[in-house]
């Protein structure tokens, strides 16, 4: 106290000489005592008037005195001292008056604090509000900030209703039973009306919150607003940020019934919903309707695309990312299925064309149906999950392989010259590096289709500094793990084993198991340091183990194995699409963990591929053919094998010269993608037969570049120059320069409109760019701009919309691009401050 009275005091000396101070309740007797003021004489006046004036007028007239009543001022008539009083100045020292000293706030606003003192009371309070006091405040700001500091808002008038949004959806009132505390309820109300518009004759943040849903819904759909455009903007900023975005998804849930949203949807074109998320129906409408076109086929896959990508934006769009993306891939299958022709005039041109575009089918297929179980939606997923099954399986898989069973069938020998045989693998891609004496790493994933490289693919060339090539190797027939994975190894003689159990000999040898390929790799080239290990073991080394691992060997083979683990069992086999998006990603980081132990050239390749219907399996899709021998070895749903097979109408016979093999073990492989049954294994997963998806193998070669070769496109903003804004929206074309490639890669920006002094003054857009499309118009995004009406105070002014990048994972943005705009715009001013 004593302290506080000084400090005002000191404040009053600086500009007057002498100060008068009146205690009419006695209470300031010990803190009159215990001033210390420099350069101040301290007199008390008791009946000594005259002497006092004299001493300060004559004897001292440039002194500076502390004049103290301990009691009630005289009255004017009675007052000796009151042409003195008149010409300098009274300290008060009632509580209201030392709080006005404490903050430097003048006499004129004595009685906002007098109609708050409930705020003052709190030292708390007192130092917020002192550190936010400006000198040109007014009583409004003044009011705001109290009410700010009231409800622990960290901002403007914005921040206070967030503040109280969120408490409302958390069941509390802490902050509105604080503010009525403080008398400042009806300011918050006033505020409230004046720039969103609201007006109740009982407000209430509940009633306030449900009228600014239905205002802005309603202006979304093309109807009047109830409330200002202030509240459009506060509503959607208050949406898009993330730390409000649980409050806002509760609110919205509990008012969509309520206004009826999804009866209103109902009569509503999805189309005039694309750019709408203020509720979660908006999305569940949207999605049904998609389902419903694309399964028609009465929607453009262009258009299909956008509308994907616009939703992106959504409030919701993580909760329905996999349905968007499973419509996304539908409508892209149907395209892709719409332009293939699926005819070939030899084996290699088959390889070819699958390797070039057939593949991405199958790829889309996979993408289609993963999205789809991913999303756990198989009721509202059912009639376009059928229809792309049907148009897979009847107008694509059966179609594709039956014409290329005709080419199986009058092939003398399997070959696809010019295309390489796999089993030519170690000599012509592992040997390209050893004849350069140039170490090299061999991953080999089990049923690593030609489609699930390709994405691999994307993916690796996309890092910074890694570049990817992927080519086709024709698979050794039957496309059985043992072959494949023999095929692999450094061979001269390769031949199935003349017993029951299907095992490959590589040279006499038997290639079954890690330590037997072993072997078998340390024979290809004298000299070399060869080994094999598993994926999961080299993870496990640390990082010294690694280096130690590429610095000793040469060749180094790395075995894989997801996707034939999960499809090969009857129990998993449907998820064997979720085991290649795994696959996918444990390779990359196993190719991460190579090249950071100082491996520089890495291979990806499979023992082979497969077919999958993730429909349960036909009658007719099983092979009606007897299968026919002297000597039956082994049986699988793909291929049989034995001796003195017999071939007929729906088995194709190899014998082990035809095959390319060795040894006398005959095969008979059923025609197309028919099965044969087995007792116990799945029937949807299948390999060891002659279809273009099992025998198309994938190589991919990796290396790691010295210099980073990866940048994310440019966006540019259309037509900005000498713009004017004149009304309180204006609309803004985004433009990025180039498609989005594997290095090229898409940019999110932040977009609004900002006075110079830094204020945003709009509603913000978060924009992802990331058009493949080589059409320059299709890489356009328009936005709207939304006005707030503290863009009326820049009014003949330059405003700048700014493109902003987030830092990395932080909340903080730098800028990117700029443009200037001049506000002039016809209006009447109303605001207060």
């Amino acid at each position: 106290m004593l302290e506080r009275i000084a400090k005002g005091l000191e404040g009053h000396f600086d500009k007057h000489r002498i100060v008068f101070w009146y205690d009419p309740a006695r209470e300031f007797r010990a803190a009159f005592d215990g001033l210390s003021l420099n350069s101040v004489t301290k007199i008390e006046v008791v009946n000594t008037e005259f002497a006092v004036k004299h001493r300060i007028l004559r004897e001292c007239p440039k002194d500076q005195f502390l004049l103290y009543w301990e009691g009630p001022r005289p009255a004017d008539i009675e007052n000796w001292l009151l042409d003195v009083e008149l010409a300098n100045v009274v300290f008060k020292t009632d509580q209201v008056a030392i709080w006005l000293s404490d903050l430097g706030l003048p006499i004129g606003f004595e009685d906002l604090v007098r109609e708050h003192q409930e705020f003052f009371r709190s030292s708390r309070r007192m130092e917020k509000l002192k550190a936010a006091i400006r000198g040109d405040d007014t009583k409004p700001t003044l009011r705001l900030k109290m009410l700010a500091i009231c409800t622990g808002a960290d901002g403007g008038f914005d921040t206070v209703v967030e503040v109280l949004l969120t408490e409302l959806a958390e069941g509390r009132e802490d902050s509105l039973r604080v503010t009525g505390r403080i008398g400042l309820d009806v300011f918050l109300w006033e505020q409230m009306g004046r720039i969103f518009g609201y007006r109740a004759e009982r407000p209430s943040v509940g009633d306030f919150a449900i009228t600014l849903f239905k205002s802005c819904y309603q202006s979304a759909v093309g109807g009047e607003p109830i409330l200002t455009s202030d509240a459009l903007v506060f509503f959607r900023r208050w949406k898009n940020n993330r730390n409000a975005g649980e409050v806002f998804a509760k609110l919205a849930a509990d008012y969509a019934e309520a206004l009826g949203i999804a009866e209103d949807l109902a009569k509503r074109d999805f189309r005039s919903l694309i750019e709408i998320d203020y509720f979660e129906e908006v999305d569940r409408a949207i999605i049904r309707a998609l389902v419903h076109e694309v399964s028609a086929q009465t929607v453009a896959q262009a258009d299909v695309l956008s509308w994907v990508r616009q939703r992106r934006q959504s409030h919701w769009y993580g909760a329905y990312r996999d349905l968007y993306e499973a419509i996304g891939y539908a409508a892209e299958f149907q395209q892709a299925m719409a332009q293939v022709a699926l005819g070939m005039t030899s084996l290699a041109e088959g390889v070819q064309r699958y390797a070039k575009s057939w593949f991405r089918i199958d790829q889309l297929y996979r993408k289609f149906i993963w999205h789809m179980q991913k999303s756990g939606q198989a009721t509202l997923m059912r009639e376009l999950s059928e229809q792309v099954e049907n148009h897979y399986v009847n107008s694509y898989l059966l179609r594709l392989n039956e014409a290329w069973q005709a080419h199986v069938d009058g092939a003398e020998t399997w070959s696809a010259a010019p295309i390489p045989a796999q089993r030519s693998f170690y000599r012509e891609h592992v040997g390209e590096f050893r004849r350069r004496d140039q170490k090299i790493c061999v991953i080999i994933s089990d049923a690593l289709r030609y489609e699930v490289a390709e994405e691999l693919l994307g993916r690796i060339r996309s890092l910074d500094r890694y570049e990817a090539i992927i080519e086709p190797v024709f698979g050794s027939l039957p496309s059985y793990t043992q072959l494949g994975m023999a095929s692999l190894l450094p061979n001269g003689d390769l031949q199935i084993a003349d017993n029951d159990t299907a095992t490959v000999l590589v040279d006499g040898q038997s290639s079954q198991g890690l330590e037997n390929r072993k072997k078998i790799l340390a024979k290809g080239r004298s000299g070399d340091r060869t080994t094999a290990l598993k994926a999961e073991e080299l993870m496990g080394l640390d990082k010294d183990q690694a280096r130690a691992l590429v610095r000793d060997h040469d060749v180094i083979y790395v075995y894989h194995n997801l996707i034939d683990a999960i499809g090969d069992k009857q129990v998993s086999e449907e998820r064997v699409f979720e085991a290649a998006e795994d696959t996918i990603e444990e390779i990359v980081r196993l190719v991460k963990k190579l090249n950071g132990a100082n491996a520089a050239n890495l291979i990806v390749t499979a023992d082979h591929g497969f077919i999958y219907q993730h429909r349960p399996i036909e009658e007719s899709d099983f092979s009606s053919a007897q299968v026919e021998g002297d000597t039956i070895l082994f049986r699988d749903r793909r291929f049989i094998l034995g001796r003195g097979l017999k071939a007929n109408h729906g088995l194709r016979r190899f014998t082990p010269p035809q095959a390319n093999l060795q040894g006398s073990v005959e095969m008979l492989i059923p025609k197309s993608i028919n099965r044969l049954r087995r007792q116990g294994s799945g029937s949807r997963f299948v390999h060891g037969g002659a279809t273009l998806q099992e025998v198309v193998v994938p190589v991919v070669k990796i290396n790691k570049k010295r210099q980073s070769d990866t940048s994310a496109v440019e966006v540019e903003i259309i037509g900005s120059s000498n713009q004017m804004i004149t009304s309180s929206q204006i609309s803004v074309r985004f433009y990025q320069a180039t498609a989005v490639t594997e290095k090229a890669q898409s940019r999110q920006l932040r977009a609004g409109i900002y006075a110079q002094s830094g204020e945003l003054i709009s509603d913000s857009h978060d924009l992802v760019f990331d058009f493949r499309s080589d059409n320059p118009r299709e890489r356009e995004i328009p936005v709207r701009f939304l006005l707030s009406r503290q863009a009326d105070n820049f009014n003949d002014q330059d405003v700048i919309l700014k493109l902003e990048e987030r830092h990395g994972e932080t909340s903080h943005f730098r800028e990117y691009r700029t443009a200037r705009f001049r506000m002039k715009r016809s209006f009447s001013n109303d605001f207060d401050f």
